[in-house]
């Protein structure tokens, strides 16, 4: 078994090599971003009035009838596709994968995380929309579709799309199950003493009896824990950054300089140079917010609505709320608590940092974490499985389902146990490897995109209001 893990290490090594240490992925998404931003005379930053305002409209309304009913779906709700997409999205990368980034990267690497989110909001906005114009509808009549039907149908590329479907397939088994239950597990027993293998069992145990339900009981089970966890996390930051809040000017400070040092400084948060800082960053950005990987496309294809331009602009959402919002929260109080207490955080990584960050200001800070990172972790699990299944279905048929959601359930009781530098090393590479297929059609499809983008805004003009109903 030993000769198998080092095996395996050593092949993942080759590849982050090739995909994160030279600067290939580093450029592919950046380009992407910054193509897309500038093809669409910078929507996210020009428009940031209109999307938010349609989004959080869609998030606290209900769509109804001209009778004042509740319409009738052909599919899910928007706000249960982004509940489903955030559910993956908004995962333990927020919690583990910026502490990691900071004591790997430095705390530059959270401004490169801050550029990657920015510049990803329209690579978001481009692949949910694209979702939406090549979709389909499964046998019951219901939306569906993913990457695979613009591959297919946009650029009639069968084998671009079979080997977007063979990543994904295997990037859920790494990137949205090993990396989840692992952090989860750490965490609990880190906080309560629960050995990992219990975790392990017990999760797969509940993910399992989800997974029977498929999009419908996901998104259901998405849209209520979503919110609340949410909402669970940055209540218990926005304590610890009241009790820190003369350290959060320096903090910010010293993001943006480290951000730009040529060379490694001596030691600790502040030891990276710029080109490890961007490196770290952009890979941890795109772990947590996913824009270009195409994965979250599948939940928000499902979403009932006509609108490609409209569903791109919850790309966008996606993107800023998970990035923006929640892993910046996170770096300031990882950073705040390092300038007042550092001796106590000397040697701590991932879970472990961010938890005895909060312990230091919370009393139950370990706890609070504990239990975010088990919720963020779940959402993530379930969320990845249905991007899994489906892209099973279209590689192997829906027989195959069946089989794939075995193997899910019995890898979550696996990932429990393996090391923290091997799941995140699959994590990078499991990233990189199928953001290949969709970056490359994002930019083949591009002028649609942009078309979409004109289309929408000549029809709106910048009057239309969303109220909520």
């Amino acid at each position: 078994m030993a000769a198998v893990w080092e095996s395996l290490r050593a092949v993942l090594d080759w590849l982050d090599k090739i995909l994160w240490e030279w600067p290939c992925m580093l450029i592919f998404f950046l380009a992407a971003g910054l193509y897309f931003s500038w093809g669409t005379g910078w929507f996210q930053l020009r428009r940031a009035g209109l999307w938010l305002q349609y989004t959080w409209a869609q998030l606290f309304g209900r769509k109804k009838n001209s009778k004042g009913e509740p319409s009738k779906r052909q599919g899910i709700s928007q706000r249960q596709s982004i509940c489903t997409a955030l559910a993956a999205t908004v995962g333990t990368g927020n919690i583990v994968g910026v502490a990691t980034a900071i004591t790997a990267g430095g705390p530059g690497a959270v401004f490169w995380m801050w550029v990657s989110s920015v510049l990803g909001m329209m690579t978001g906005f481009a692949e949910k929309a694209l979702g939406i114009l090549y979709r389909g509808r499964d046998r019951e009549g219901n939306y569906s579709g993913g990457p695979m039907s613009y591959m297919e149908k946009g650029l009639h590329a069968k084998w671009l799309a079979v080997s977007f479907a063979f990543l994904c397939m295997m990037a859920s088994f790494g990137v949205g199950n090993v990396a989840q239950i692992h952090s989860m597990a750490g965490s609990l027993q880190e906080a309560f003493g629960v050995p990992g293998w219990i975790t392990g069992v017990a999760a797969a145990f509940v993910v399992g009896v989800v997974l029977l339900g498929g999009i419908r009981r996901i998104s259901a089970l998405a849209e209520r824990l979503v919110p609340f966890m949410v909402f669970l996390y940055m209540g218990g930051a926005a304590v610890v950054l009241i009790f820190r809040a003369e350290q959060i000017p320096a903090a910010f400070g010293l993001i943006f300089r480290e951000a730009f040092r040529l060379r490694p400084a001596v030691s600790g948060f502040a030891g990276y140079g710029i080109a490890r800082a961007m490196r770290i960053g952009v890979a941890r950005g795109v772990f947590t917010n996913e824009a270009g990987l195409g994965a979250s496309v599948f939940a928000h294809s499902a979403a009932d609505t006509k609108e490609p331009a409209e569903q791109g602009m919850w790309g966008i959402f996606e993107v800023f709320a998970d990035t923006i919002v929640v892993c910046t929260v996170t770096a300031l109080v990882i950073l705040t608590t390092a300038a007042a207490d550092s001796q106590s955080l000397a040697g701590l990584d991932g879970a472990a940092l961010t938890m005895r960050c909060f312990s230091l200001v919370l009393p139950w800070g370990d706890q609070l974490i504990a239990l975010c990172l088990a919720l963020f972790a779940f959402g993530s699990l379930v969320g990845w499985s249905y991007y899994g299944e489906r892209a099973t279905e279209y590689l192997f048929g829906e027989g195959a389902v069946l089989l794939y959601k075995m193997a899910y359930v019995f890898v979550v009781s696996l990932g429990s146990v393996a090391s923290l530098g091997l799941v995140w090393e699959l994590a990078d590479v499991c990233n990189g490897l199928m953001a290949i297929p969709n970056l490359t059609a994002l930019f083949l499809l591009s002028r649609q995109v942009f078309a979409v983008r004109r289309d929408y805004e000549r029809t709106t003009r910048g009057h239309k209001k969303f109220h909520l109903q």
